[in-house]
């Protein structure tokens, strides 16, 4: 990555003196990544959520940010020359009309202090600002933040600050010592492998799906790229149904396997689970989420696992409810308008 050119637009660094020992400063580039993941899975296990990434997703993730420059729109903080938490934030247009300017402030327990937090805040909505100052007048503009509800300081930090809850989500575990139904597969629809010269076709497929969904952003070719490089160890755990050449659905299944060994647990993800609009109410998605699960359970996996959102308008909540996945945590995304207080 390449040091950007500093705009005269460019904000002064938040005033830390007041809190000893604490320092910000901005992204130093590739040798930060480590520092990114010290931060963001120490406030997972700070936080009892029991997730992980590694250098590896990292890097993937910030060689491919879409309207995010790290070199102006990012900082660090450290506590005694030792980073202990890291802002970032960017700008998203929905397809609807919405344009959204997101934040995201993680700090370890060592820097969760109220008065420090709204410092670091107001550094990062002001930058936002000035990003929303360079964009055309937009009626539907909004401030963005994601919390759980395992993080109640963060959640209180943004809520003490004007956000409104205004959507749910939520991470759901399946148990495969649970009896697994047998789906019928819809009429005209063939599983099949998955080859690396099938990868385009199935992310656009699975872009139609979720152009459907809520917040959908239409996505860039460098998202695709960092996608091809996400994906390429996990396509052949797919299952994907197909109606002739086209894909009709599918399930983008994978398995952490550091995030197991970790954890102590065998667990597979059935995640990006999309199914296109002429194959909806067919079955589809049952029919490919069992099959899914019943192959991580012959690979000896002990659960499966996968997000939702909570008003998916495809009634998926309850589709996965209904196969024996349960809540274990909600998420929750806040926004408040980005002009006024």
């Amino acid at each position: 990555m390449t040091h950007a050119i500093e705009t005269p637009t460019a904000l002064p660094l938040p005033d830390t003196s007041a809190w000893p020992g604490v320092t910000v400063r901005s992204f130093a580039g590739e040798s930060d990544y480590p520092n990114i993941l010290a931060v963001l899975n120490g406030m997972m296990r700070a936080d009892g959520i029991e997730n992980s990434a590694t250098l590896e997703e990292i890097a993937n993730n910030y060689q491919h940010l879409t309207n995010c420059d790290p070199f102006q729109d990012m900082l660090f903080i450290e506590l005694n020359g030792e980073v202990q938490g890291y802002g970032r934030v960017w700008w998203m247009q929905e397809e609807s009309g919405l344009r959204r300017y997101i934040t995201l402030l993680y700090l370890l327990p060592s820097l969760r202090q109220d008065a420090l937090g709204h410092a670091l805040a107001d550094w990062q909505e002001a930058r936002l600002r000035q990003i929303a100052a360079q964009h055309p007048a937009q009626p539907e503009a909004m401030l963005e933040v994601f919390a759980n509800d395992n993080q109640p300081w963060i959640n209180g930090l943004w809520q003490a600050r004007g956000y409104q809850a205004v959507r749910y989500g939520f991470d759901m575990v399946r148990d495969l010592s649970l009896p697994i139904a047998d789906v019928p597969c819809p009429p005209g629809i063939e599983v099949r492998p998955v080859s690396a010269e099938h990868l385009r076709l199935c992310w656009e497929a699975s872009q139609e799906a979720f152009r459907d969904h809520w917040g959908y952003v239409p996505p860039t070719e460098a998202q695709y790229e960092g996608w091809l490089k996400e994906v390429q160890d996990d396509y052949p755990l797919w299952k994907v149904g197909w109606a002739g050449d086209e894909v009709a659905g599918m399930v983008g299944n994978f398995i952490n396997k550091e995030e197991n060994a970790e954890f102590q647990r065998a667990r597979g993800y059935t995640e990006a689970i999309s199914t296109r609009r002429p194959w909806r109410k067919q079955g589809l998605a049952r029919y490919l989420l069992t099959e899914s699960m019943k192959m991580f359970k012959e690979m000896g996996m002990t659960e499966t696992a996968l997000g939702v959102d909570g008003e998916n308008p495809n009634g998926a909540l309850k589709l996965y409810e209904s196969v024996g996945y349960t809540v274990v945590l909600r998420g929750v995304t806040y926004r408040k308008p980005i002009h006024g207080n």
